[in-house]
């Protein structure tokens, strides 16, 4: 076979990745600028959290089982099997008819977004070479700048003009694409092994990872941090841990290997990864209603601001290359570390009230950190092993990445809610009696219009107060990316293929 149609028919591949990519990356992006509208329709801001919380979580515990079916089974039937789930899953938050029905309906679609997630990236491995591997990242990196611009956009003409419940049904259109592609022109050659799959492994993970997000999102807000609860559920989370850890040392074919953690390379860099996550989440969830509630910006002026991360990932993603040829694929990362450091120190540096015009360009230098940190430490793992461990270790960084980004909806959700009701309960005499009873009802406080001037003023400057803290976890998180990546040696030991 000539290598023209080879060369077409791996583009419709790639193609059909990116359209499935997008499905998982719009989908936090979409929601976030939505969320004043959805939480005027179904209530339960305090819930808002686990509108993320539960899709990463559902996403991150079932990428590493995602990835072992694929080894067993072949990429391309869990990748389809995953992305009809993930639409179901759409059909089913589109009907939502309170905060908790939402929250479970966004729960399955993280089940399928976990099979997109744990088979795109392995399958752009599998068909690129070490030397493509960087351009084809620059390509799949761009889906997350399209969907930081197509997200926000489309969220926020939807929840202005529209119904946000559009924000879900959009999926369909792509989705369909996605499948007649993969469906097409994706066809798998492999030696199906016996499964054997770590159910008990697996189940301690999802336990673990819930207990401590549950912990994490409830301290401060249910229950005081130093109380019997959160104290108990922490206590319970170490448990599960610790039997997770007994488990897989002693499974024939363990979710997460140990040599995973015993190689300095695999080590840094997927602990870097839990960093960018926790970092990503921040200005994902919480810029736009900072932007909407306080700097009084529409629902799709909001998402375009957030959007602007897409101007810097790529751009850092397609330049990458040369930089970690040159520098070392750790030296490179530690680039895009710096990068977001300064990025979430000049938001606190920025005058008040913010400029608009600063915060877009803050978002920018922010998408270049994450463009200069993701790609280098991706494509120098994958180029550390051979075909046989290249799915183990792109599920090891995906999990650690994702692990990130569930720890850090809760984090950011408790340390914003956190904030907001501190700034709330300190309010003067002379306006507690007409402020909202819970952070619960500050944002509808805000759109009624039976508030008051004084009343409004305060609850935005709680707003942006607990903004501005949430930017001060960004900069600690960023340091510590800096410090654990440097666990790993300055070159990777990267293995020639054949």
């Amino acid at each position: 076979m000539s290598a023209s149609p080879a060369l077409a028919r791996r583009g419709r591949i790639l193609a059909g990745l990116m359209a499935m990519m997008m499905l998982a990356a719009m989908d936090t992006t979409i929601v976030s600028t939505a969320i004043p509208q959805i939480v005027g329709e179904l209530g339960g801001l305090a819930l808002v959290s686990w509108v993320f919380s539960i899709y990463l979580v559902a996403q991150t515990v079932t990428i590493p089982i995602y990835g072992k079916l694929s080894d067993l089974f072949g990429r391309k039937p869990v990748l389809l099997g995953g992305t009809v789930l993930f639409l179901l899953g759409s059909v089913a938050c589109s009907a939502a008819w309170n905060m908790p029905a939402l929250i479970a309906f966004r729960g399955l679609q993280g089940l399928g977004a976990g099979a997109i997630m744990a088979t795109v990236m392995t399958l752009a491995g599998d068909l690129y070479t070490v030397q493509e591997r960087g351009a084809v990242q620059g390509w799949l990196s761009s889906v997350w700048g399209m969907a930081a611009i197509a997200g926000p956009l489309l969220g926020g003409a939807f929840a202005e003009y529209a119904s946000w419940r559009w924000i879900f049904l959009v999926n369909l259109p792509i989705g369909a694409v996605a499948l007649a592609l993969i469906g097409r022109a994706l066809h798998e050659a492999f030696h199906r092994r016996e499964a054997r799959i770590d159910g008990a492994g697996a189940a301690l993970l999802l336990l673990a990872l819930g207990l401590l997000i549950f912990g994490v999102l409830e301290g401060g807000q249910r229950w005081p941090w130093a109380s019997w609860p959160v104290a108990l559920v922490f206590a319970l989370a170490a448990l599960a841990i610790a039997a997770l850890v007994w488990v897989q040392r002693r499974a024939a074919e363990p979710v997460l290997p140990g040599w995973l953690w015993r190689r300095r390379e695999l080590l840094g860099s997927n602990l870097a990864a839990i960093g960018m996550g926790l970092v990503m989440m921040a200005p994902s969830v919480y810029l736009p209603t900072f932007l909407q509630s306080v700097q009084s910006l529409g629902a799709i002026a909001a998402g375009l601001v957030l959007a602007a991360i897409s101007m810097g990932w790529p751009v850092a993603s397609a330049l990458s290359p040369p930089l970690y040829a040159r520098l070392g694929f750790r030296d490179a990362g530690l680039g895009g570390c710096a990068l977001i450091l300064l990025s979430s120190l000049a938001f606190l540096w920025m005058p008040r009230p913010q400029p608009v015009a600063l915060v877009l360009l803050d978002q920018i230098l922010l998408g270049a950190g994450l463009g200069f940190f993701s790609t280098p430490i991706l494509v120098g793992m994958q180029s550390t092993v051979d075909w046989g461990r290249r799915g183990v270790v792109t599920g090891s960084h995906m999990f650690s990445r994702y692990l990130g980004q569930s720890l850090g909806a809760a984090l950011f959700g408790a340390i914003f809610n956190a904030t907001l009701g501190a700034h709330l309960a300190a309010a003067p005499q002379t306006l507690a009696a007409r402020l909202p009873a819970d952070v619960d009802a500050v944002i509808g406080a805000l759109h009624s219009p039976a508030t008051d001037t004084a009343v409004a003023g305060y609850l935005r400057a709680g707003i942006g107060v607990a903004t501005d803290q949430l930017y001060v976890g960004m900069s600690v998180i960023a340091v510590l990316m800096l410090l654990v990546l440097l666990i790993a040696p300055r070159r990777f030991p990267v293995l020639e293929e054949k």
